[in-house]
């Protein structure tokens, strides 16, 4: 294999976007579900009570159904980064270090967007700001962490470049 780095590099932002699709996927399939999540965490009623936060409350279903939107188009357009990233990886792993850059520009894109989604949307606004920690039932701070997690990782991965003179030893 001449690039190995590249191939696991274009793996691995693609596996990404397999992951965004089915999350957006299954955000559209079990629309409900998912948007009860949203509107208990914004209306903060699991959070301790007596929580000193509660002015922070969103009751408002038609926010809520905003907010959930903007989750599902953003998650959707992660998705179709990561997949075309992956395949624009793949397709030139073989190619110049500058066809091969403006492809990784795609999973940076991805990598980005995802950690907008799960760092700051679900960690920072979610966790923090309406103190989803606080709830035993609708908390997904752990789950955010650990897709944050993977993508730094991935994210890394992606901006590696193989040792120099690897590429003349094959």
């Amino acid at each position: 294999m001449k690039n190995p780095l590249r191939v696991l590099q274009a793996l691995t932002l693609f596996l990404a976007g397999l992951y965004g699709l089915f999350v957006f996927a299954g955000n559209l399939m079990d629309y409900d579900s998912n948007y009860q999540f949203v509107r208990h965490v914004l209306s903060m009623d699991t959070t301790f009570e007596g929580n000193a936060l509660m002015w922070r409350a969103i009751d408002s279903p038609v926010l809520h159904t905003i907010a959930y939107i903007g989750i599902i188009t953003a998650e959707g357009v992660f998705a179709a980064l990561g997949l075309i990233g992956g395949v624009k990886c793949y397709l030139r792993r073989d190619g110049d270090a500058a066809s091969y850059d403006s492809a990784r520009k795609w999973g940076y894109a991805a990598y980005g967007l995802g950690f907008v989604i799960w760092f700051f949307g679900f960690i920072v606004i979610g966790s923090e700001w309406f103190a989803m920690w606080q709830s035993s039932i609708w908390n997904g701070k752990d789950t955010a962490m650990a897709i944050t997690t993977v993508l730094a990782g991935f994210a890394v991965l992606l901006a590696m470049n193989p040792p120099v003179g690897s590429e003349k030893s094959k």
